[in-house]
């Protein structure tokens, strides 16, 4: 039956000054019950809307969040435990950064174009004098991909050194180049895909944004891409989610870029909102039917119709006369033909649960501001040059490329130090979070073991002059 009125949750749509909606009350049509609005102002906001969303008695708060208030509503979200954020800070994660959604890949060994990230110049400046090209260099944080204008594709040392000493980007972010066929978005709604198009390069060009001139079409996307699609959602666990994949010219499928903020036609936001409705009142409302493959019919009408259709549904397939020309269609999927509806089958409408623990805590993931770039205030004489601090993961990808070490390896070379057991191993790697990220700090600043309870500076000592040893 679902819940009664007094029953639902108290929504409340999460807006900021000077950023668009992605929602508004016409995509919930049929809620029984007010939608407050909540709008953050920036600034030192954070105390008032804190005060304001208790005062309404909001339960759930809906709308994306900005990179550049990204940390700020990791604090809010801390203030208002009874609350359950849509998308949820951790789900938006991804949304922060190109360096985020790279960690978030590394993570759950999502396959990803070979990806370095630099917060020590220096080092960069190393590797790119020995590394082979072309790479791609990106902006990592802010409003980083608006049209590809912020993707950089380099040829030559000569090339990157001068791009990064024009762009001082910071981290300094970049990927081994793939060539590419075209790249592929796709939009999931509680993990199915219910959008899918392609993405061309002008002939004879590389950067497939239609703002730089590349066209896209909806036929025909790959099983291949939609089921790493729906596995990148599914490790996010995303009520909403879209995917950019990279179809490379090796046949290969590579995320490129994943986030819950992304433009989408005002039916998929209808959809989701239906979705939403569907998940929060415990099966009250109708959950939407998205048939598979419906983007190639849709994909042929014109946007603005589109636009003016707004509210489209589907009727759910029934085996019977008037639906036995749709029954019978068939599609390629994969090696074999197979009937559509039974698709939807395959690809379900999962019901997104909510997280109480945090995946990604700023207090270990926010690289970028404890790893900011920052006045060099040592020299005697004033100066505004900016330098890097040093990182405890300086990229676990490029400390990966020269050192691969086990996990029976890594406490192998660390018990065998004195005053090292297995239980500090174990303590290093829980507070580190992986293997490669204990070796990457071993590798690049040993001192920030003292984080860790039992490594003195002392002992630190010994494990620095251990690894110097090992890599001779």
């Amino acid at each position: 039956m679902g819940l009664s009125n007094k029953e639902l949750p108290k929504l409340g749509f999460l807006y900021m000054d000077y950023v668009l909606r992605f929602f508004d009350h016409s995509n919930f049509k049929g809620w029984p019950n007010k939608i407050e609005t909540v709008t953050y102002h920036w600034k030192n906001d954070k105390d008032r809307f804190i005060k304001e969303v208790k005062r309404k008695k909001i339960d759930v708060l809906i709308g994306n969040v900005p990179a550049t208030a990204y940390e700020t509503f990791r604090e809010i979200a801390r203030e208002l435990p009874h609350v359950r954020f849509i998308p949820s800070l951790d789900t938006q994660f991804s949304n922060k950064s190109k360096e985020n959604v790279t960690r978030f890949a590394w993570k759950y060994d999502l396959p990803i174009p070979k990806t370095y990230i630099y917060y020590n110049h220096k080092n960069a400046d190393k590797f790119l004098k020995k590394c082979e090209y072309p790479k791609i260099i990106k902006k990592s944080y802010g409003p980083s991909n608006y049209g590809g204008y912020f993707v950089h594709k380099v040829d030559s040392y000569k090339e990157a050194r001068a791009l990064f000493d024009e762009k001082r980007y910071h981290p300094e972010y970049f990927q081994d180049f793939v060539p590419m066929e075209a790249d592929i978005r796709v939009m999931l709604i509680g993990h199915k895909p219910v959008c899918a198009f392609w993405r061309r390069a002008p002939e004879g060009e590389w950067l497939t944004n239609t703002s730089q001139g590349g066209s896209m079409d909806y036929n025909d996307v790959p099983k291949s891409v939609l089921d790493l699609a729906v596995k990148v959602s599914k490790a996010a666990k995303a009520e909403y989610w879209a995917c950019d994949v990279a179809y490379g010219k090796d046949g290969k499928v590579r995320i490129l870029e994943c986030a819950t903020a992304f433009a989408a036609f005002p039916y998929i936001r209808d959809w989701i909102g239906e979705y939403l409705m569907w998940l929060l009142s415990e099966g009250r409302f109708r959950k939407p039917n998205m048939p598979m493959f419906n983007w190639e019919e849709l994909g042929k009408i014109s946007p603005d119709l589109l636009r003016t259709m707004r509210h489209i549904t589907f009727g759910k397939f029934n085996a019977s006369y008037d639906g036995a020309y749709f029954g019978n269609k068939k599609k390629m999927y994969g090696k074999k033909e197979v009937y559509l509806h039974e698709l939807d089958a395959k690809y379900k409408v999962y019901p997104v649960k909510r997280r109480y623990v945090e995946e990604w805590p700023s207090e270990k993931w926010n690289y970028q501001d404890k790893l900011a770039l920052k006045p060099l205030r040592s020299l005697k004489k004033k100066s505004d040059i900016e330098v890097p601090t040093p990182t405890k993961d300086e990229s676990a990808e490029s400390v990966k490329n020269e050192i691969k070490i086990t996990k029976e390896e890594l406490g192998d070379f660390l018990t065998a130090i004195d005053g090292i057991g297995k239980k500090k191993v174990k303590k290093l790697v829980e507070h580190f979070g992986s293997v490669d990220d204990v070796i990457g700090v071993i590798h690049q600043n040993p001192t920030i073991l003292e984080e860790v309870q039992g490594f003195s500076a002392k002992l630190i000592k010994k494990v620095e002059k251990a690894w110097k040893k090992l890599l001779k």
